[in-house]
């Protein structure tokens, strides 16, 4: 009883520190991943808690849940119109990406490791799918906002490449554990029944998720416990009947999330929260299951691939899949950048451990040392990395201080309470004249704890609560109403000098500053003529180039642009990338004119 009695105290307790460090690591920008696997690490046979721990099959099951959970959770947060805008682009990279980056560490562990071609492919197998968990704290914890399409890609990647990974890892153990490795037809009709098996229960699973939820009458607090047992039901059979059980997850949560149901707002808080602790204990545990001191027999090796796989093999996977997408080399070479490694590839590591491959720890090994090197490099630098890239958006206001209201399912208009903030649009007009959207209506205000008379209602104030009924598709326009207007922050790329309704004609905008145009385009507005050039998926941050400047799409309601930026310095002047470049080749110039007088 006593060990138990420890256990679960040592386990709260870590729990606990791991929170707590992470609040104060976020303030120094530290990837809180990183933190949970170090305390791990502290906790474990090296550390000063000294935890022999070695239970791969408990590290395997918990990882297995925890993934699920994650996954799950952040589909429900993947609007639909953002996952079908990144479908084609994140689909080449979860499967030829994921193929590329495999070939290319598995060539450099070959070189690097002096392993048989089956054990190094095996090596880039582990470590070649981006994390899930990983991509979606850091793009979410950042501070600048991101080209939507290029953020969405990252997400819908790391939410899908899981099954190709797990496919090349599970068909290379075999071919190892094989006295005579031989490839046949099984292995890409495999790959099929992961991808096409795994989607179809996850799109099943999730039609009928959706179905219970609306049907069910439970308890308020039961709806996002059933949510959350039914993913793993979705996840489970999925990989019982050896089909994805990742993929599956993932578009459960996809269906659920992007379809109106009972208690929606509860089931997002409650699936939040489950998937913080779902990271804090795989992390944790990871972290106690490697012995530091047993990567040392190869440690320049293993840091010689980590380091290969990010400035190798996922850039050259990267620029060759979306070659043929509209991604400029920015966005091209922030996706590369981007692509975090966490718990997945000493997840996947796992398996030739509890399959008995000769000399799986080696595995192991090369995936922790990708994975910290990943989180350190990569994920302390995903904010830096997108102000030097020039790929930051406009500040979007601070989010909307908003409390759902559950209503039955017959209701069409969904409602919500939001208090009025400090210096919020709300606060500029008389309360007769707010520009609530169609549909949308006030049905209460309450201050300082009292209703207020809204006939006799001339301006709201302050903290004022308000009571609103609004169609699910206005929901952001009223958050951006009580909201705090956006405030603009120093070394972000703001959307152009000059910022002009989507109503103005090209003609007057051209003609005013000088900017070359075509007559057939003088009677368009700008919202016309973005949309004739960049096609119905444009997002905020997409440009167009006209002579020596460049129109910017600063936001978009229903695929129209309403605001347009005019960006008239030169990307070598405006970009900090290509004005640091710039100041090193002069700096080179100068020391070349330096050299040649010195003789």
């Amino acid at each position: 009883m006593d060990a138990i009695n420890h256990t679960i105290l040592l386990g709260g307790f870590l729990i606990v520190a791991s929170i707590l460090a992470g609040m104060f690591s976020s303030r120094l920008g530290a990837p809180l991943l990183l933190v949970f696997l170090g305390l791990g690490m502290l906790a474990g046979e090296n550390g000063p808690g000294g935890i022999k721990f070695d239970d791969f099959a408990l590290t395997y099951l918990v990882g297995s849940v925890a993934l699920a959970l994650v996954l799950f959770d952040g589909a429900l947060r993947t609007p639909r119109q953002a996952f079908r805008l990144a479908l084609k682009p994140a689909l080449v990279l979860a499967t030829v990406g994921v193929a590329i980056t495999a070939t290319i560490v598995g060539l450099l562990a070959f070189w690097l490791l002096d392993l048989p071609p089956v054990a190094a492919f095996l090596v880039g197998a582990i470590v070649a799918s981006t994390d899930a968990a990983a991509v979606f704290l850091l793009l979410n914890m950042r501070g600048t906002e991101l080209n939507k399409r290029v953020a969405a890609t990252l997400e819908v990647e790391s939410g899908i490449n899981d099954p190709m990974a797990v496919f090349l890892t599970v068909a290379c153990v075999e071919l190892l554990l094989q006295p005579r490795p031989v490839l046949d037809w099984s292995f890409p009709l495999f790959f099929v029944q992961q991808m096409g098996g795994g989607a179809a229960i996850g799109v099943a699973g999730g039609f009928g998720l959706w179905w219970l939820v609306n049907r069910a009458e439970l308890a308020g607090g039961l709806y996002p416990v059933l949510t959350a047992a039914f993913a793993l039901v979705v996840f489970a059979a999925a990989q019982s009947l050896e089909c994805s059980g990742f993929l599956a997850v993932y578009l459960c949560g996809l269906v659920l999330g992007n379809k109106r149901h009972r208690a929606q707002a509860t089931i997002l808080r409650f699936h939040d929260g489950l998937a913080w602790l779902a990271q804090i204990v795989m992390f944790l545990l990871l972290g106690l299951l490697v012995t530091p001191a047993k990567l040392l027999a190869n440690w320049w090796a293993e840091l010689a691939i980590g380091i290969g796989l990010i400035v190798l093999a996922r850039p050259l996977a990267v620029f060759l899949c979306l070659a043929p997408a509209k991604f400029d080399w920015r966005e091209k070479t922030f996706i590369s950048w981007v692509g975090l490694r966490g718990a997945v590839p000493i997840f996947l590591a796992s398996i030739p451990v509890l399959e008995g491959v000769p000399g799986a720890m080696v595995f192991f090994n090369v995936a922790f040392v990708a994975v910290v090197l990943s989180l350190i490099v990569q994920g302390w630098t995903v904010g830096p990395a997108a102000r030097f890239l020039g790929l930051g958006l406009p500040p979007q206001a601070e989010a909307a201080d908003r409390l759902e209201i559950d209503l039955p399912m017959v209701a069409d208009r969904d409602a919500a309470s939001w208090r009025v903030a400090a210096q919020s649009p709300a606060l500029e007009k008389s309360f007769k004249e707010l520009p609530l959207p169609r549909r949308a209506k006030i049905i209460a205000v309450i201050r300082d704890g009292v209703l207020m008379n809204r006939a006799e209602l001339e301006r709201l104030a302050e903290d004022d609560q308000i009571i609103a009924l609004v169609p699910p598709e206005h929901t952001m326009r009223l958050d951006r109403l009580f909201a705090p207007r956006p405030v603009a922050k120093k070394n972000v790329d703001d959307g152009g000098e000059f910022v002009f309704s989507g109503e103005v004609k090209m003609g007057v905008l051209c003609s005013t500053y000088g900017v070359p145009f075509e007559p057939l385009d003088a009677g368009k507005t700008l919202a016309e003529f973005l949309a004739m050039r960049l096609g119905p998926n444009a997002v905020p941050g997409d440009r167009v180039r006209l002579g020596p400047v460049e129109l910017v799409v600063n936001a978009i309601e229903k695929g129209v642009a309403t605001k347009v930026g005019l960006e008239l310095e030169t990307p070598a002047e405006r970009l900090p990338v290509l004005r640091f470049w710039r100041r090193l080749r002069d700096a080179g110039t100068a020391l070349r004119i330096r050299l040649a007088r010195g003789r």
